[in-house]
């Protein structure tokens, strides 16, 4: 009984965890490196048929070459609505519409454009970082309670949160890892 609570404690520690860096890992697919990447345009939204719906169920996205993303609509008619949505983004892109598809060219990026997305990339993993920590203090807070309330005794307290500790710093290392690979993607990209 006593340890099942605290292997639930942990067990949902690390599910949350992993979902912090899960969520890195999906805020550092959206900055760009200077490679085309569908996941470049993942953010994007058009108006079809009276609602704003995500491009990617509109259109098929495709990197045929390292520099260059490639729309083609279900639809002939998405086109020009595709083609507005790109260029109000804030993604920087500069779209040309032959009339079947869309052609996005991804520029060189600029070394301190290089250095602005380095920050940008830092930051989210700061916020991860955050999310853990913030997990682990949660976790740390419910074995103290359930320490208070006699379910667990403080020895068997103290070791859960030292195995909640050693979650946090795995975790932490993973977005610092994940961290390290996006750098040398942005500045070597």
């Amino acid at each position: 009984m006593v340890n099942d609570m605290i292997e639930k404690v942990k067990k949902e520690a690390k599910e949350r965890m992993e979902k912090a860096v899960e969520a890195v890992r999906s805020e550092f697919t959206r900055l760009r490196t200077g490679k085309a990447t569908p996941a470049l345009l993942d953010g994007l939204t058009v108006a079809y048929y009276g609602s704003t719906v995500p491009l990617k169920q509109v259109a098929n996205i495709s990197a045929p070459e390292p520099r260059l993303l490639v729309i083609q609509p279900w639809e002939k008619s998405l086109l020009t609505e595709i083609e507005k949505a790109i260029q109000k983004s804030d993604l920087g892109f500069n779209p040309t519409n032959d009339g079947i598809v869309i052609r996005i060219p991804i520029p060189q990026l600029t070394e301190e454009r290089r250095k602005d997305l380095v920050k940008i990339a830092k930051r989210n993993a700061e916020e991860g970082k955050v999310s853990i920590r913030n997990i682990r203090r949660e976790a740390n807070d419910k074995l103290k309670k359930a320490e208070k309330e006699s379910e667990i005794s403080e020895d068997q307290m103290h070791d859960a949160q030292n195995a909640v500790q050693e979650l946090t710093d795995e975790y932490v290392k993973k977005v610092d890892d994940v961290l390290e690979l996006k750098e040398t993607e942005i500045m070597g990209g």
